[in-house]
């Protein structure tokens, strides 16, 4: 029988990595888990999710200091900017959340293995200059940038940047363009617009955020628009030109026409995300990617090859932080010989804008697709200035849209957009896993006055009998 250093070796501590090296531990196998970074956590932890949610939670303190509502609500400031200082914050956070899960990693007895990660053989794999084996290998590599061709990236000059990159800008540029009109443009680009630059969203598609309800895009154009954004939609970038300090951009219509230029301080590249599948050595053990470059899995997450495992954004669906996670904990459960199990019908989406956006489960058009005929379709709605936690906190702006099968009433999809939405999809996320009806969220308790008492009244206007509308 062979013998291993390791029962599970995780290759990257990233959300989905590092969750399942430490479900792995907790299940009494021996693990380690392989990080190039020289912290742990991930793009998510490092550069990502919570880096960015650190500035817009501090530039939304800005902005409503500057714009009115605090004065509206008799608080009189004139705020000055400290952009230092909101760096720091910013760092404050990754770092403590990074050390924490160094600190897990400890607790739970999981071997932290630091350097970049090759595969000899399906069962040996050298880190750096150590090489170790293990009976079971998790790739989880997550993602990079998706870079656009005539665009080139540099993140030390600050004029043409990545996510990464529009994170650590030094000063507030005073025209900023942000190239993809998704989560993380309009998350990026509504922070720096906050602190006081234009910010013009060019995006190739006819309507933001892919992906999402129809009509939460389009509310989502008039609340960008609203907040002071201009949208260049049905738009593609052709090429980017620098001088100095300012980059121009060629710009034509997404279905062909005349070029146009566009100068800014700053151009956001954010047309999406790519598997970091290469240099894993996989033709080393035979293992191929599709055409996105992902690495398909069965429904336990195992590869192809005996052994060896994938979660995350290397594998596919939505490339979130949370569906890692879960994929992480139901691999290692898998290993395990338990049975570890990720619906991914039911994951859900944030966008962390002000207000959010939120959703779970098929949109209208999908269930309509779905189900063969409109009107097997419901649909309930309800306007958020109708909701009176909303209303006292100055926050009109949204909904909620509950999705449901006429014949069974069962929640197909609930879309949200408030200033909590992707705090309120956690309740409908877990209804839809319970199979809930709409009648069965209608006729559930539900504190007032909340935000989610929204949530209550879309699922009775499913029924056609909203309360407060």
């Amino acid at each position: 029988m062979a013998k291993y250093d390791y029962d599970v070796l995780v290759i990257g501590a990233g959300p989905g990595g590092y969750v399942a090296a430490i479900r792995a531990a907790q299940l009494g196998l021996k693990t380690a888990c392989a990080e190039s970074r020289e912290t742990l956590g991930g793009t998510c932890l490092n550069v990502g999710c919570i880096p960015s949610k650190a500035m817009l939670h501090a530039s939304e303190y800005f902005d409503a200091a500057s714009n009115g509502t605090m004065k509206e609500m008799g608080i009189e400031v004139t705020p000055k900017l400290n952009l230092d200082a909101m760096h720091a914050q910013r760092r404050d956070a990754v770092k403590g959340l990074t050390g924490g899960i160094e600190f897990l990693f400890k607790k739970n007895k999981v071997d932290w293995k630091k350097g970049h990660a090759t595969f000899q053989d399906a069962h040996t794999v050298k880190v750096g200059d150590e090489t170790v084996t293990a009976k079971n290998v998790i790739i989880a590599t997550g993602s990079s940038v998706t870079p656009l061709p005539g665009v080139e990236v540099d993140n030390e000059k600050q004029v043409v940047v990545d996510s990464t990159g529009a994170l650590e800008l030094k000063a507030v540029p005073k025209k900023m363009v942000v190239i993809g009109g998704g989560v993380i443009g309009l998350e990026l680009g509504s922070v720096w617009r906050r602190l006081g630059a234009e910010v013009i969203v060019v995006e190739y598609l006819d309507k933001l955020l892919p992906g999402m309800d129809d009509d939460v895009r389009k509310e989502a154009a008039k609340i960008s628009k609203k907040q002071g954004m201009e949208l260049r939609l049905s738009t593609k970038v052709t090429g980017c030109t620098v001088d100095g300090s300012k980059a121009t951009l060629t710009l034509e219509p997404a279905a062909g026409g005349d070029e146009e230029t566009l100068e800014a301080d700053c151009v956001l590249v954010s047309i999406g995300r790519r598997p970091n599948t290469e240099g894993l050595g996989l033709d080393a053990i035979g293992l191929e990617v599709n055409k996105r470059g992902q690495i398909e899995t069965d429904h336990d997450f195992r590869t192809k090859v005996d052994g060896v495992w994938a979660i995350g954004d290397v594998v596919p669906g939505p490339m979130l932080a949370h569906k890692a996670e879960d994929e992480g904990i139901a691999c290692a459960e898998n290993i395990a010989g338990q049975t570890g199990i990720v619906n991914h019908d039911i994951i859900p989406g944030v966008v962390y804008t002000w207000p959010e956006f939120a959703g779970v489960g098929l949109t209208q058009d999908e269930a309509v697709e779905k189900l063969g005929d409109k009107a097997k379709v419901k649909v309930g709605k309800f306007p958020m200035m109708a909701n009176s936690r909303a209303k006292t906190n100055h926050e009109p702006d949204g909904f909620v849209k509950i999705i449901a099968e006429a014949e069974s009433d069962r929640v197909l999809g609930v879309w949200a957009i408030a200033s909590v939405a992707g705090t309120m999809i956690a309740q409908a996320t877990q209804a839809m896993e319970f199979g809930a009806t709409s009648e069965d969220i209608a006729y559930t308790c539900h504190a007032h006055p909340t935000h989610s008492e929204a949530i209550k009244e879309a699922a009775m206007a499913v029924q056609g009998k909203p309360i407060h509308i």
